[in-house]
This record gives structure tokens, sequence and C-alpha cells, in this order.
């Protein structure tokens, strides 16, 4: 027996017959993968950001999954190591779709935009790892961007999106349930505030409920819960932020995370550095420590350990038009509340993904760089294909290094990042460029073997 196979083997068994020495995630830490958001330019962009932060602040990472439930690894699954390789493709274009890995292996991808439309029909698909197929499912009242899910412990998904028929101007809701293909729709949003829920991020709670916060001026944070399936006020944030990522610690705590200044959605021209803990027992948010670089766009990853990796995005403070996006990476340790600087990455990133895997090591792929535009000769903001690169790279938080790994098939920013049941990334959608500042969409997928 090779020792790939054995590798392979070992990895699909289940948690309590495995022999080899591993770090595995903490089980009742487990949530669905981060993403980050788009470059910033104007108002418009701004929009693009939204999408994938709001989703980072949905939860850290997917729950790892074992037993009948799961998909059994297809021929794909023993693929060399540290390689991308292509899968089918969705049923449509999509970027800053919201992506969840399910009970039993599948993975729900709902919204996103097949172009610069806010009001994109709303529509959702099934990924199976097994056949490495989309296939349409349901017909969800939220569309367009920015869209966000969360897998809760029933095994059905909160997602929150846009009411297409007024442009976003108001949220709604959707509970999709995997047994019968259905959603049922609960908005719109509403909860101690008239604007529902634009620029949310989402976080399942340790008691089952969700925390849906909000941070555009002084409207108050608010609680999904699933019992009642309503939504219900809770406390105010103590910095008002937008595009800002959200993410579920060890001891139950929320850590709210830099964006952009939500004192007033336009014009969006200053990151904060700033962050604060929204503590369930109390319905209440409080400063921690801040940042060492003002950020937004970036990805926030739960560790193995319970610290929070923080990576990439832009600093704006400022000058929106002016975004420095960053290679710049660092640490929240939550027993002194405090970050610090970590390694590193090779390539600046910004609209990128942040991916848990299934050894303690994180995977960052795509994004967009606009310094690769040889000699500036950009616009700012300008999205051409030089911006996007398709490199990935792995952080060690053993030595607190990133290094280089297998580069995607295709350039992506804006997409979704799955961890599956058996220890694959399924990489969705996102767009790449024709060449010049359009955007191109993207349908096709694609599987990272780590």
């Amino acid at each position: 027996m090779t020792p790939e196979r054995l590798e392979e083997l070992l990895r699909t068994r289940p948690s309590d017959q495995r022999t080899y020495n591993r770090e595995f995630p903490d089980l009742a830490m487990g949530r669905t993968p981060v993403r980050a958001s788009g470059l910033p330019l104007g108002w418009a962009a701004a929009v693009l950001v939204v999408g994938l932060v709001v989703v980072v602040g949905s939860s850290t990472f997917g729950p790892w999954q074992h037993g009948s439930a799961g998909a059994k690894p297809s021929a794909a699954a023993t693929a060399s190591h540290q390689t991308f390789s292509a899968t089918g493709s969705m049923n449509g274009a999509r970027q800053q779709a919201s992506a969840t890995l399910l009970r039993d292996g599948r993975v729900l991808v709902v919204g996103g935009n097949a172009a610069n439309n806010l009001a994109t029909a709303p529509s959702a698909e099934l990924y199976d790892p097994a056949t490495g197929k989309f296939t349409l499912t349901g017909s969800p009242h939220v569309s367009g961007v920015p869209i966000t899910s969360v897998l809760l412990m029933s095994g059905r998904v909160l997602v929150i999106g846009c009411d297409a028929s007024v442009g976003c101007g108001s949220q709604l809701a959707d509970v999709y349930d995997p047994s019968t293909g259905l959603f049922s729709a609960i908005g719109p949003i509403t909860g101690g505030g008239s604007t529902g829920c634009e620029f949310c991020t989402a976080t399942l709670l340790n008691d089952g409920r969700v925390l849906v916060a909000r941070g555009v001026g002084s409207q108050p944070s608010l609680l999904y819960d699933p019992s009642t399936n309503a939504f219900a006020a809770t406390g105010l944030m103590t910095t008002a932020r937008i595009v800002d990522t959200a993410t579920l610690l060890s001891d139950g705590r929320v850590l709210i995370v830099g964006g952009y200044d939500g004192t007033t959605t336009r014009p969006l021209t200053m990151s904060l550095a700033s962050a604060e803990l929204y503590d369930p027992e109390t319905g209440t948010f409080s400063p921690t420590g801040s940042m060492t670089t003002p950020r937004v766009g970036q990805t926030a990853t739960l560790l193995s350990d319970g610290r929070v990796l923080i990576a990439g995005g832009g600093d704006s403070t400022g000058d929106v038009l002016a975004v420095k996006v960053l290679a710049s990476a660092e640490l929240y340790d939550p027993e002194t509340g405090t970050f610090s600087p970590t390694g590193a990455m090779a390539t600046a990133r910004i609209s990128h993904t942040a991916t848990l895997l299934s050894d303690g090591r994180v995977l960052i792929a795509g994004g967009s760089d606009p310094s690769l535009i040889a000699g500036g000769s950009a616009s700012p903001g300008a999205i051409l294909a030089g911006n996007i690169p398709a490199s990935a790279e792995l952080y060690d938080p053993k030595t607190g290094t990133f290094s280089p790994t297998g580069s995607m098939t295709t350039v992506r920013v804006d997409h979704t990042a799955t961890l599956l049941s058996d220890g694959r990334v399924l990489i969705a959608g996102g767009y790449d460029s024709l060449g010049n500042s359009v955007v191109n969409p993207l349908s096709s997928a694609e599987l990272y073997q780590p």
C-alpha cells in the first residue's frame, strides 16, 4: 500500500478511528468557510466588497464531517496533493454568492450576481462531491448581493439577502430545508431599526441562535431564534462599522474586526483598525484591542488553537480611490485581547478566500492585487486581468509563515471556498476580467486537494 493511499484511508476514517498525529478543528467551533470582499471603488465597488465580507462574518470554517452522511471521496480525491483541478460548473455564473456545507456533505450555493446587477433573479443550487455536479434546488426569495448563509443546528440554512424588487432597499431572510429542497421566507427583517439588515454579518452562536450584527448608524444588532423563527433586537456595536468580519471564538463570544466607518453609508472612505467583542450572555458589545493596520476586505479565520488569523484586505483610510492592498497578516489572541503581526503573504490580496484545512493550516486563494499592473499604469481600482492572481498560499500556525501552494485553474475574485467532508476545498464562481474594466462573472468551479 502506498503512503498516498494510506493517507487517504486515514483521512476518510471516522474521527474515533484516527491514529495519526494531526490537529483537527474543535467541532464545537466549526462553522462555514470565510470569504472576503471585493476591491472598493466608490459606492458601487463597496457593494461588491460587501458580499464576501458579510459572509466572512457568517462564520469562519466548515464543520469537519464524517460517517455515512458525508460524501465519499471521488476519483478527484486521490489527485496529487496541493493541486487544484476542475470540477462541474454551476448552472449560472455567480459572484459574491454564499456557500454552505450541509450535513450530508453537499454544498448549498445561493444568490450572487451574473452581472453587475443587484436584482439578479433568485436561484440556488447544490454541489454533490460524489458526482462533481451542480443541480438547481428550491426557489429562494432573496437574491443579488450581499448574501450571507448560516448552517443552523437543525441542519437547515438561514439565508439573508436582498429584496430584489426594491434593489436591496430592504432585506429578506429564507430558511432552506435540505430534506425538502424548499426555501421558506421569514422576512423582511425588522427589529429595532428601519433599514433591515444591509451590510450585516451573521454568526451561529453556541446556543443555536444567530447574531446578525449590523453597524450602520445607531441601529441595534439582531438575534435570530430558530425556535420562534423571528428576529429580536440586541446590543449596539461600540463603533459604527460595515463590511467588517465576525468570528465565533472558542469561548462563545464573537469577534468583530475592521471594516469601513459606518457612521454613514456614503462615501465609504475610512477603514478601521478597531475591534470589539459580542457577549451572548449579556447581549452587549465591548471594545477589545485594535489591529496593527486598518483593514477592510480582510479574511478572518479561527485557528485550531483558538487564535484568529486576519489576512490581507485593504487600507482605504482617508481615500477610497487610493486603497492600499495588503499582504500583511496578524493574529488575535482572545486570552490577551490583543493583535500581533505574523508572517506576510507572498501576494497582497483583497477579495480572496481563507479556509481552515483539516490539518490546521489555512488555504488563501485568489483575490485581486492592483499592484500587479506594470508601472502602476492602471487607474485606481481598475479591474484588469493583471490585477487577479491565480496563486494560492498556505499559512502554518506552527511556524507563523505563508508558503506557496498550487495555483487555481482560473483566476478568481469574490468566489466562494468551502471545506468539504473529505478534506478537499470547493472553489466556485467569482469573477475574472475580460482584459479591461469589465467584470466577467464565472460559473466554473474547481477542487483543491491538500
